[in-house]
């Protein structure tokens, strides 16, 4: 009797494990779609990309040659006077401000020479004064304005008053200073070393003020005007610069059939793709790229170039909308290779972008529609 009970429960308890296993089982199946740790976290899956703005504004067609990058000031410094060089306080790839020292030479023979024309002056002075004592003791104390003058020509004062004015603008000379804020290219003299009047001692460079000498081909010079913008981007600058352009000469070369265009690169004028301003790092000499301004087509819906892909022959770009990179179809108009505007769709008359939108232009060709992204800076 007691062995059928003991049996009963273990039959009993068996299946209530049983039960209560597979109810654990269903929960757990249940609440598995809802468990962050059973998915695969989205911020996992999202790609780095890098997008830029959309934007309204004027779309700037251009013209594109290539020029030459030149300072608007390089200054060979030489001496003035003679001397000995005492000091150089600066060295190729030092940056000066207008008026710091570049050479001092020894100062002590120009204290000198100072010192003996003040003492030259001062006896041509006494000079004059007993020459006009004199003369009042002959001719009478009242004398004329020609007697004055006579009398300081014999005393020796205006020439004594020239040398001691030389005197201290040849020690004036003795301290050589940058003429401007630039960079120092070259040193020629060191410390101990005589120098002279004409010799070569340094050269300065100012290279926050820059200019592009370019060549406009004769066809496209109708459509250069004087204050256009112009874009300049040399091999070892990276990214374009900004400027306008400040004059078109008037000689064209017969040979190349090509006319010249000065662009003054603005201070600070480093851009991006759309560049907007901000330092050159063009340098005087540098081969560079140069876009000029031709045509302006004003109020654009404006995407960058690079923005745009093809998928099964239609162009489109990825617009970010909540932390993914959806395909927008667009139709694209003229373009400038830096930006490119769109047009209205021709089934609705609508664009479907708006200023302000972000749109991709890296780590977009293989994304797939509706994929998540992450954007990050170019730099990342």
């Amino acid at each position: 009797m007691i062995r059928r009970v003991t049996l009963g429960l273990s039959v009993l308890l068996g299946g209530s494990l049983a039960i209560g296993a597979c109810k654990g089982k269903q929960a757990k199946a249940d609440a598995a779609p809802e468990d962050p740790a059973a998915r695969t976290p989205e911020s996992s899956m999202a790609l780095p990309v890098v997008g830029e703005p959309v934007r309204r504004g004027d779309l700037v067609l251009s013209v594109v040659t290539t020029g030459v990058v030149r300072s608007e000031a390089v200054a060979q410094i030489r001496a003035e006077t003679n001397g000995t060089v005492q000091a150089v306080p600066v060295r190729p790839g030092s940056r000066v401000r207008q008026g710091d020292t570049i050479l001092q030479l020894d100062p002590r023979p120009f204290d000198l020479a100072v010192r003996e024309a003040e003492a030259a002056l001062e006896e041509a002075e006494i000079r004059f004064r007993g020459n006009l004592v004199s003369d009042s003791i002959v001719l009478g104390p009242q004398g004329s304005e020609e007697r004055y003058r006579n009398a300081l020509a014999l005393s020796g004062v205006p020439g004594a008053q020239v040398r001691l004015d030389k005197a201290k603008l040849d020690r004036e000379r003795a301290t050589i200073t940058a003429p401007f804020e630039g960079v120092v290219d070259q040193v020629s003299v060191a410390a101990g070393e005589r120098v002279s009047p004409g010799q070569d001692v340094a050269r300065v460079v100012d290279t926050g003020r820059l200019r592009v000498e370019a060549q406009v081909l004769e066809h496209d010079l109708p459509y250069i005007r004087v204050g256009g913008e112009a874009w300049v981007s040399a091999a070892a600058s990276g990214t374009p610069v900004r400027g306008r352009i400040a004059a078109l000469l008037p000689l064209v070369d017969t040979a190349a059939r090509a006319g010249r265009v000065i662009v003054a690169v603005e201070p600070g004028g480093r851009g991006t793709e759309r560049p907007p301003l901000s330092g050159s790092s063009l340098m005087p000499g540098m081969y560079a790229d140069v876009r000029l301004e031709a045509t302006r087509l004003p109020d654009r819906i404006l995407v960058p170039a690079r923005a745009v892909i093809e998928r099964d022959g239609r162009p489109l770009v990825f617009a970010v909308k909540r932390s993914r990179a959806q395909w927008v179809y667009i139709v694209p108009g003229r373009s400038n290779g830096v930006e490119t505007e769109v047009l209205p769709d021709s089934a609705t008359g609508r664009i479907p972008l708006a200023p302000g939108d972000t749109v991709l232009v890296e780590g977009h060709l293989t994304l797939t529609h509706d994929a998540p992204v992450r954007l990050v800076r170019r730099n990342e």
